[in-house]
């Protein structure tokens, strides 16, 4: 069990689903993505489950896109009239939108760094609890990546200010600014971090769960931008840019990013 990348340990009434690569910290690579569709499936399925829980194997929550798994396929890119187009970031969004659409309520435990898609995952999560040494952060543009749905779902959280300064700075933030910014709606010790979100998942399994799920439906559907911008309209922009390239290769090499303002 702890070779797989993703485990699943059912806490009725909670499952908890937790990213198992500590060494990639739990980077979404495509391994990675099929292991937690194939777990939230399963939760989805089990009637006694009435609450998902996404956690990290320490020290990390997610380190957002695999950029090694980028790396090794950037000369095998799809290309469409948009340009090349990376499918693992498509697959990426695909989960982010998995989540954010879920029936069941899904409950983020932020262990440790949530950056870039990472991010992008907890913002997802209706609920989301982070220890108090987590730092969450936007950090896609920083590799020449441009942000994708993570920016529907900041922006829905905190509002556009917020979010534009997030995203345009790659700010990382410690857990106690991420809930007063409204990203997260608690931060405790890290001992208390898998207790907390068990106790939500209890209050969760009161409710009526068709009632739920209704519920969940209409807070998709009235929030603005969660209809303004669908995965269609999303997958017609390029992922790849020579930003991106270059923003990889800086990244591997450890130098200087090449667009960086030299004093």
């Amino acid at each position: 069990m702890a070779d797989e990348i993703v485990l699943y340990e059912a806490r009725h009434p909670a499952a908890i689903i937790t990213l198992n690569n500590p060494q990639h910290r739990n980077a979404l690579s495509a391994p990675m993505i099929d292991g937690l569709m194939a777990a939230i499936k399963r939760a989805e399925d089990d009637p006694l489950v009435r609450a998902l829980i996404f956690t990290g194997a320490d020290p990390a929550f997610s380190a957002g896109m695999d950029l090694q798994e980028l790396r090794s396929t950037l000369d095998n890119l799809r290309v469409d009239e948009t340009g090349a187009v990376w499918d693992g970031a498509l697959r990426g969004e695909e989960l982010i939108e998995r989540v954010y659409r879920l029936s069941k309520p899904t409950i983020a435990a932020v262990n440790g760094i949530a950056v870039g898609n990472g991010a992008g995952f907890l913002s997802a999560c209706d609920l989301a609890v982070a220890s108090l040494d987590a730092k969450i952060g936007y950090t896609e543009m920083k590799h020449g990546i441009q942000a994708g749905m993570v920016i529907l779902h900041l922006m829905r959280l905190v509002g556009e200010r917020v979010a534009r300064y997030l995203l345009l700075t790659g700010e990382l933030i410690g857990a106690e600014k991420a809930q007063a910014l409204g990203i997260i709606n608690e931060a405790v010790p890290r001992d208390q971090l898998i207790p907390t979100a068990l106790r939500w998942a209890d209050a969760i399994a009161t409710n009526a769960p068709k009632a739920e799920a209704i519920t969940k439906s209409l807070m998709c559907r009235f929030s603005g931008q969660a209809i303004a911008m669908s995965m269609t309209e999303y997958t017609a922009a390029p992922h790849i840019t020579d930003e991106c390239r270059d923003g990889l290769a800086a990244f591997f090499d450890k130098k200087p990013v090449p667009w960086a303002v030299r004093k």
